[in-house]
């Protein structure tokens, strides 16, 4: 049975990736860990959590040999808004730690290596509509640069040491369980919860920014089944571009407005527009649908339904 180590397991991913890891390989095979508190999902799971930093190489090289781990995710990373604020400093946390695991990997002889990538890692000068899986890939953001830089590391390695590493550009990801950690896609998760609470949302992006999003449930559904896929099916060792839809705020604000005819919403667009502006609108993942045969299922009516629903009881509204 696989033994598996989620570093960075109290984000956004790793609170759902954790939970649904461990209805495949079971509670106790799934070792959480984060620098922070455990976050209460997975307190209410009761799984084994192990604080841990992951810039400590030592220590998360004894959990993985002390562990016998035949499996690491890494999610441990400073998200795009929150690096500009910080960029050194982002550099440093989401490049080093790469470094760390990958080293640890190869040293330990793990089976699998999973670290997700991003639609950061493309740039103003990338076409902006389908943006191919091989195309001109120029990042602005901090972010952006060390999931590119990444996506190359992670490829050095399974060419160099044949370890068998697999990646995902995650596009905005949308979730009610767990909060968002500071990334410019934000906006899709603030304004579900604001129409909920208040009728009324400030969004920080203009009214016209498409952007490529995605319901939770698809991707954690989506990395399972990559990782899951037999090696020879995975010829992409940078990173699968992965998608399901594009939306503009003042889409999700009509989507919303079915469900709460009062909702109303305004603009004040701020430096995360500059960010999502170098983004592309849209994604082609044709590459990882005809490879190991990835779809989405939820569209944004049915991301409307289910978030509301479930904010609802959260917020005890």
């Amino acid at each position: 049975m696989d033994k598996i180590l989620i570093i960075g397991a109290g984000g956004q991913i790793g609170v759902e990736l954790t939970l649904a890891l461990r209805q495949v390989y079971g509670r106790n095979n799934v070792i959480a860990t984060d620098i922070r508190e455990e976050h209460p999902l997975l307190k209410e799971d009761n799984g084994p959590f192990r604080h841990l930093d992951v810039m400590d190489f030592k220590e998360v090289a004894k959990m993985v040999a002390q562990e016998n781990i035949t499996q690491v995710y890494l999610l441990a990373a400073i998200l795009s808004a929150t690096g500009e604020s910080k960029p050194v400093w982002a550099w440093d946390i989401n490049m080093q730690s790469l470094l760390n695991v990958l080293e640890i990997c190869r040293e330990n002889k793990v089976k699998k290596f999973y670290w997700p990538s991003s639609i950061a890692a493309f740039g103003p000068n990338t076409p902006k509509q389908d943006t191919p899986q091989h195309t001109i890939i120029e990042p602005v953001t901090v972010y952006g640069i060390s999931k590119y830089a990444g996506e190359l590391w992670c490829r050095y390695y399974f060419q160099r040491y044949g370890l068998d590493i697999r990646s995902l550009r995650y596009p905005g990801l949308i979730s009610w369980k767990s909060a968002p950690g500071g990334g410019t896609t934000d906006y899709a998760i603030d304004i579900y919860i604001e129409a909920l609470k208040k009728k009324q949302f400030t969004c920080f992006l203009s009214e016209d920014t498409y952007l490529p999003m995605m319901y939770m449930n698809d991707a954690i559904r989506g990395t399972i089944e990559l990782m899951e896929a037999p090696a020879e099916q995975i010829k992409n060792r940078m990173a699968y571009n992965l998608s399901a839809m594009s939306f503009s705020p003042k889409e999700i604000a009509a989507a919303i407005r079915k469900h709460i005819p009062d909702f109303t919403i305004d603009y004040a667009p701020d430096y995360r527009q500059q960010i999502a502006a170098s983004w592309p609108q849209s994604i082609d993942d044709s590459e990882a649908r005809a490879d190991w045969g990835w779809q989405h299922e939820f569209d944004m009516d049915k991301i409307t339904i289910d978030m509301l629903a479930n904010l609802k009881k959260k917020l005890a509204l």
